[in-house]
């Protein structure tokens, strides 16, 4: 199965440090992370090292939207403003308001997270991003598929769906994260460091053992880490409270923070010295991170470049040391590990060799030959291998067109009730325009372009709403599907009733074919995720959803090819003065153009498969 043969896996549900299992008395724990009450994610590199991730919640997540919504709603306020100091008020102006709006909709969160190392603005400054579940880095694929299920996430309004799946979800995941199988952590907090002690005050500390257990040495650092980050009253309290647990082995003369700075700086240099600790293995690590500290910084911040800007920016011989290296931060972290280091220098370690591992096992990176394939063959080939749910969409929205369209023709005074007041005067407008010899709809050349934009934003966004229901188990793509196809089918029966059925489907031919195709295939989309959900066969119902996220993501990008050039031709040709032979030309050009397409992709049927 997928999921289980990636390189670099989850090997555990998420955690509660605290709720572990006591651990062997024959074996060590593995401390993965200072103990602590978040939900983590454990994810087993190839190197069989584990990487520790903290999966950011419910409050940090809201606080990153909050953020990336002012930024679009400032983005959008300046558009506004420079699109009514020109013109704003006439019917091109409008339009562009209406594309910027779809476009940061749609556009905002996948754009930043694909190419941005799973950051938006909002969650870099709070210091989380969003990682696939075997710990790597998430592509274009990804980020486009989570954030396409964000529509069916603030369902009910204020976004219930959403909320409550971050909040009550194990690893905080939203129907996005569940079908792009991704998720959501914070970022490595940066290397603490030893916190600033004094010298040691009291005879030669490496004469003897060390004083303070290794729990008590842990316990006392962490404290002067964060004591500067205290406030003052805060600060003496504590300082207070381990001054009496420590009474009777701090210097003479020394009282609150100072004192334990001293203790701490005594306790260090025995530690460091030949005795070590008392449990063994303090002066071991306290060794092992002196030795070698200075090469995790450097590899750290190399790794961090290098997943940055990739590993095409490294020479052959520097990749072949920086694998090599990796492979050796990898077992330094396993040995710190084993040596128990104090968690507030792990962390700077375990920050390293997640960096290298994104930069190593990261997908390839976006390049127009890999955007090429991916829209002339695994678009195609997935719709082709997805025909059964394509069949399945094209009833669903063909049986209700063919009854709207004998109920309107059995009763013609239910259009009032059933169509909008757009298309009844369209339709009462087009008994005029017929008898004159106009067509349907003539737009002035200078219009047509802004006309074929709004056409196409708005039927591609028409697609990803019958995508995105279909993570309802299929019910909402096959209500997506049905009421444009009722939709349709009533349009056709009152314009028939008007003796105007040719004058529509006059429009229509000539961009019909590639927009009623596409509108199918992205209902079919929302099929696979719903037969995932229904019936995940031998997958696990995650595994299921992921598998098919993948392939509707192609299925989906089908759908925008053919929605772009049908709306080219809809706002460029459709509504020009070109004769109707012109029109029928372009309807079985466009015909001819969709079967090419879909024969291409005939011969990979078998790479997107479910099972």
């Amino acid at each position: 199965m997928a999921l289980r043969g990636a390189v670099g896996k989850p090997i555990g549900t998420e955690y509660d440090c605290h709720s572990m299992p006591a651990p062997s008395a024959h074996r060590r724990p593995r401390a993965l992370a200072p103990q602590d009450h978040w939900q983590r994610l454990a994810v087993e590199t190839p190197e069989h090292v584990v990487l520790d991730y903290e999966v950011a919640g419910l409050g940090s997540r809201l606080l990153a939207a909050i953020a990336d919504f002012l930024i679009m709603g400032a983005v959008f306020l300046v558009a506004f403003l420079v699109v009514g100091q020109f013109g704003g008020a006439t019917q091109g102006g409008q339009v562009l308001l209406g594309l910027v709006s779809a476009l940061f909709y749609w556009g905002y969160f996948a754009l930043f997270e694909g190419f941005y190392r799973g950051q938006t603005p909002g969650k870099k400054w709070m210091a989380i991003r969003v990682i696939r579940d075997t710990g790597h880095p998430i592509g274009f694929a990804e980020a486009a598929l989570r954030n396409l299920l964000r529509v069916a996430d603030y369902l009910p309004p204020p976004g219930l769906i959403g909320l409550g799946l971050v909040a009550f979800h194990p690893r905080g995941k939203r129907l996005g994260d569940l079908v792009a199988g991704t998720v959501v952590v914070r970022d490595r907090p940066v290397e603490t460091g030893r916190p600033d002690v004094v010298a040691p005050s009291r005879r030669d500390p490496a004469d003897g053992s060390p004083e303070l257990t290794d729990a008590e040495f842990r316990v006392l650092e962490e404290f002067l880490n964060r004591a500067p980050g205290l406030e003052a009253e805060v600060r003496e309290r504590f300082a207070d409270r381990l001054v009496a647990r420590f009474a009777g082995r701090l210097p003479e003369g020394t009282t609150g923070t100072a004192a334990l700075r001293t203790l701490f700086a005594d306790d260090l240099a025995r530690r460091q010295g030949q005795f070590g600790s008392r449990s063994g293995t303090g002066g071991v690590a306290d060794r092992f991170v002196r030795q070698k500290e200075t090469r995790w910084s450097e590899f750290g911040a190399l790794a961090t470049d290098v997943a940055v800007g990739g590993l095409d920016r490294l020479a052959p011989e520097a990749l072949i040391d920086f694998a090599a290296r990796y492979r050796e931060i990898a077992a330094d972290l396993a040995r710190a590990r084993t040596y128990r280091v104090p968690a507030s220098r792990l962390v700077a370690l375990e920050r390293a060799v997640a960096s290298g591992h994104s930069a190593l096992y990261r997908t390839r990176g976006t390049t127009v030959a890999s955007w090429w394939r991916f829209v002339a063959v695994e678009c195609p080939a997935a719709v082709v291998a997805s025909r059964r749910s394509v069949a399945i969409a094209f009833l669903t929205f063909a049986v209700p067109a063919v009854l709207g369209f004998g109920l309107l023709r059995e009763r013609p005074a239910l259009a009032e009730q059933v169509l909008p007041q757009v298309m009844l005067d369209r339709a009462e407008a087009g008994v005029a325009r017929h008898r004159e010899g106009q067509g349907y709809f003539d737009a002035a050349p200078g219009e047509r372009p802004i006309m074929a934009a709004s056409i196409i934003a708005n039927n591609i966004q028409v697609s990803f709403l019958g995508f995105a229901g279909g993570i309802f188990a299929g019910v909402g793509s096959l209500v997506v599907m049905a009421v444009n196809g009722l939709s349709i089918g009533a349009a056709s029966g009152h314009f028939a009733n008007l003796g105007l059925f040719g004058y529509l489907w006059t429009f229509i031919a000539g961009h019909g074919v590639l927009e009623l195709f596409a509108i199918w295939v992205a209902g079919a989309a929302g099929f696979q995720l719903g037969l995932a959900m229904l019936a995940p066969g031998r997958l696990s119902r995650s595994e299921a959803l992921v598998i098919a996220g993948r392939r509707a993501i192609r299925m989906v990008g089908f759908t925008i090819v053919l929605l772009v050039i049908a709306g080219l031709i809809e706002g460029l040709l459709s509504a020009s003065t070109l004769p109707v032979g012109a029109k029928v030309a372009v309807s079985v050009s466009s015909a001819i153009f969709l079967v090419a397409y879909l024969v291409i992709g005939a011969n990979r049927t078998e790479s997107y498969t479910l099972t």
